[in-house]
């Protein structure tokens, strides 16, 4: 007998679809409309456009909220879809990188039930997923848009509810695989906790991130504000909070696709600029400052550039490139902050980002020019000695090639740390011609050498030309070509063959393998 005709379907299976169709969108057009009201998609919305259609299978989709003891279960089942997070397994990018690269698991917290809140039997599911991440190294993007704990779930026998696992479980699963955390609207407690612990957080512009929301905040007797007022966009994304700023969900989206593509390996086709503008992309005079992402966006493969932090730590850009569709990260200093100094934040920046690609495999290239580390009182009264210090500590540990290239100036301890601790340390150190060298800034360094010889100088304009004199000399002795010349680096190339020259590293050291010890990636 075919059981094609909905008149031959048994009553369970009927009563089977008609549960899971009220989890849809179309079961519930007033929800959706309230998130057309605030310019928002739904979270089922959003899961559809992240993965591959038809790839999506959803666990724990009759989930109820822990609230029979106030509601019937026909009431829940209409309040409480999916209990308030919709989980899955599919892929992203497969046409990409084939199936099995493109594995990813989902999970989307909905605002439309109990504005996202954290619910009980949600967190059950919630520990459930991230076991399952756990066991087979799954990828997870994460919507995290919501109100933190749920207190009126009244079926659970708990007081704090403080031995709840998930926000250890989802901790836990750092360096195991990338995580990327997603927030729209509004993001405070325990959502919050979540989106911090991943790896990335794409944050769009209407969003607002606390550890807590404007309740709790008044309940701390700590005043009364609006939502929009705790953590919105342009704090959190000066801050570091959120590495990467976007309009809208839609955006968003399309920004964790291509993140999650670079840890899911090589893609084809590519193509790249014209290298030899890189000849030209220095000002002739050696102390005007430049802008460096033209010169990132030139060596990378067209299009494959996706920075981090980019209001963050302005002296120092972070991003995630191709080459020849190999994905790599790069780390280059921006003379237009701080002439490129790493101060506490540059620093702070760079370590993390060493921990992310080190965690999966993705190989280094620094770009130098850098005067240095930032010094000075004010400097010091931001724990420099520490910050700075974690460029070197976790440069110690990386087990991911390493490649620099000096674009200008290498001075100091801050040159050292962009090329992972020394000038040796990386598979290879090169500089263009226009590199130059020294134990600190040259100027500076001849007038503390030279402090007592210029005072000797009665005539200003005499004292004036020696200096400038000594300068000369010291830059002759720390050009590039010189230092060549004493090993200290390994070659001086032509600008426009770094590109070759990166290539040719990557391809002569081989792929990183993940050992038994976990690299788990700092919150910050």
């Amino acid at each position: 007998m075919s059981t094609s005709d909905d008149d031959a379907v048994r009553p369970e299976l009927a009563e089977l679809r008609s549960r899971l169709h009220a989890t849809t969108d179309a079961a519930r057009p007033d929800a959706v409309a309230k998130r057309r009201k605030t310019g928002q998609r739904t979270a089922r919305e959003n899961v559809a456009d992240l993965v591959d259609e038809g790839s999506f299978v959803e666990y724990g989709a009759l989930a109820l909220a822990a609230q029979r003891r106030r509601h019937t279960v026909e009431e829940l089942v209409h309040k409480s879809p999916a209990d308030g997070i919709v989980c899955g397994v599919g892929t992203v990018n497969r046409a990409l990188v084939g199936e099995e690269r493109a594995r990813t698991m989902v999970l989307a917290y909905d605002y439309t039930v109990f504005a996202g809140t954290q619910g009980g039997m949600g967190h059950k599911k919630l520990d459930r997923m991230l076991s399952l991440a756990a066991s087979w190294r799954l990828p997870i993007v994460l919507f995290a848009e919501g109100g933190g704990g749920r207190p009126n779930d009244t079926d659970m026998p708990l007081v704090a509810g403080l031995d709840t696992p998930s926000f250890l479980a989802y901790a836990s699963l750092s360096g195991v695989a990338p995580r990327v955390g997603i927030v729209s609207g509004r993001c405070f407690a325990g959502n919050a906790a979540l989106l911090g612990c991943s790896d990335v957080i794409i944050a769009t512009e209407n969003s607002t991130v606390g550890m807590g929301g404007p309740a709790m905040i008044e309940g701390g007797g700590l005043g009364s504000f609006t939502p929009d007022e705790v953590g919105p966009i342009d704090v959190q994304s000066k801050n570091g909070v959120v590495d990467i700023r976007v309009r809208d969900e839609a955006e968003a989206v399309a920004v964790a696709k291509k993140y999650l593509g670079y840890f899911q390996g090589r893609i084809d086709p590519w193509s790249s600029a014209d290298q030899t503008t890189l000849r030209a992309a220095l000002p002739e005079r050696r102390r005007r400052a430049y802008k460096v992402r033209p010169i990132v966006e030139t060596i990378a493969d067209a299009g494959s550039v996706l920075e981090l932090r980019r209001d963050f730590g302005r002296s120092l850009v972070t991003a995630l490139i191709r080459l020849e569709g190999e994905p790599v990260g790069l780390v280059a200093n921006d003379p237009f902050f701080l002439g490129g100094a790493l101060d506490a934040d540059a620093s702070d920046k760079a370590a993390r980002f060493f921990q992310l690609c080190d965690a999966f495999g993705l190989p280094i290239v620094s770009l130098c020019d850098t005067p240095g580390f930032m010094v000075g009182p004010q400097a010091e009264t931001t724990a420099l000695v520490r910050h700075v210090s974690r460029m070197f500590v976790v440069a110690g540990s990386l087990s991911i090639p390493y490649f620099t290239v000096v674009l200008r100036k290498g001075y100091g301890l801050g040159a050292q740390a962009m090329a992972g601790g020394h000038f040796h340390a990386p598979f290879f150190t090169a500089a263009w011609p226009t590199g130059e060298f020294g134990a600190m800034n040259l100027e500076g360094a001849v007038r503390l050498s030279m402090r007592r010889e210029l005072e000797a100088i009665a005539d200003t304009e005499a004292r004036e030309k020696a200096f400038q004199a000594t300068v000369a000399e010291a830059y002759e002795r720390g050009k590039a070509i010189n230092m060549a010349s004493l090993l200290e680096i390994d070659a001086v190339i032509d600008p426009a063959e770094t590109r070759a020259w990166l290539l040719r590293g990557l391809r002569s050291v081989p792929k990183a393998v993940r050992g038994e010890k976990r690299r788990f990636v700092d919150t910050w």
